[in-house]
């Protein structure tokens, strides 16, 4: 149970229209912050006691300068936002040193390893975040519109920074995802008969400029979850995405029985993707633009995990003979020796 002053913020939030997954990571640093002061109320503490907090994550718990920034952000929000007292531009805390992690990456064997152990019922959805290198929850939040088969292309709206973007689409799931649209179809029509039923969850500015949109298969969630539910905001009943831990359950579980010896997770599946098309002689810069990122030296992480490597560097080692090599090796003596 929240305490009065999170649900307070939490719905001041759902007024400023902001995503439900951005409210609960607020809600979550907020709270840390909170009781990092004692349970203090935030509206009595300010820029000293927020630049103790930063510099606390970072020194006793050895934070990322991501989630750093992340924790920044929510107080942010909540001094300008709530408070309407604005935190001062020139904080002084330790910032983050901690360096990001080196994208794990699959080989081409170990992607078709890996595809022959998902289960049936997530496939298409993880063959999206590999084939079109989708990140987790914009592949959750598509909607059957957002499929473009003409084109071969997949529209990725409101993504990470609230970009939009263009993705390639696989020439090979353009059946399955046919039958999905299909079984979405089959699904609608049988939510249409329940009077509860309140239609699909639309943004603010689209519900008011399409009354109908709801209801419209085009709106529907290309991955619907297997049960309505209640909306948080409005509290109607409505048809919400496919959980996305489900999905992740199975990344996990495919990987354990493919016996591949990596942290695979779904944002491998999304590093492989940019790594295999390079691999494939994509350009960086065609890269960047399936990624969507606003940086190229965000992308070029990939190119120097290739050029780091074997694909470019030749160990000077490999230059000596295979003999030359063993003669360098600690002998290993069996038992019988």
């Amino acid at each position: 149970m929240k305490s009065p002053f999170l649900n307070s913020v939490s719905e001041f939030m759902f007024l400023k229209r902001y995503a439900k997954k951005t409210i609960d990571t607020y809600l979550k640093y907020i709270a840390q912050f909170i009781r990092f002061n004692n349970l203090e109320h935030p509206k009595i503490l300010g820029d000293v006691e927020v630049e103790a907090f930063l510099t606390y994550i970072v020194i006793n718990r050895k934070v990322a300068v991501s989630t750093q920034t992340i924790a920044l952000n929510a107080l942010v929000f909540l001094y300008k936002e709530y408070f309407d007292n604005p935190l001062s531009l020139d904080l002084n805390y330790v910032r983050s040193s901690r360096q990001p992690k080196i994208p794990v990456v699959l080989t081409f064997a170990e992607t078709a390893r890996f595809f022959e152990q998902l289960p049936p019922l997530h496939k298409l959805q993880i063959a999206l975040l590999y084939g079109s290198g989708l990140r987790l929850m914009e592949c959750m939040r598509l909607r059957v519109k957002d499929i473009d088969f003409d084109f071969k292309n997949v529209r990725v709206f409101n993504g990470k920074g609230g970009k939009h973007r263009i993705v390639t689409l696989s020439e090979s799931l353009m059946e399955p995802l046919i039958t999905q649209i299909k079984y979405v179809k089959s699904v609608l029509a049988k939510d249409k008969l329940d009077p509860e039923y309140a239609g699909v969850f639309l943004p603010h500015a689209l519900r008011d400029k399409y009354k109908d949109a709801a209801y419209d298969l085009n709106w529907q969630y290309l991955f619907p979850a297997s049960r309505l539910s209640v909306d948080p905001e409005s509290k109607l009943i409505r048809r919400h995405h496919l959980d996305e831990r489900a999905v992740q359950k199975s990344v996990k579980k495919a990987a354990m029985l493919a016996q591949i010896d990596k942290q695979v997770t779904c944002h491998t599946l999304r590093h492989s993707f940019a790594t295999h098309l390079l691999l494939n002689g994509s350009d960086i810069r065609t890269v960047q633009d399936q990624l969507g990122h606003a940086d190229l030296r965000t992308t070029q992480i990939y190119v120097h995990i290739l050029q780091r490597g074997g694909n470019a560097v030749v160990s000077p080692l490999d230059s000596l003979s295979s003999k030359t090599v063993m003669s360098v090796m600690p002998q290993v003596k069996t038992k019988n020796e």
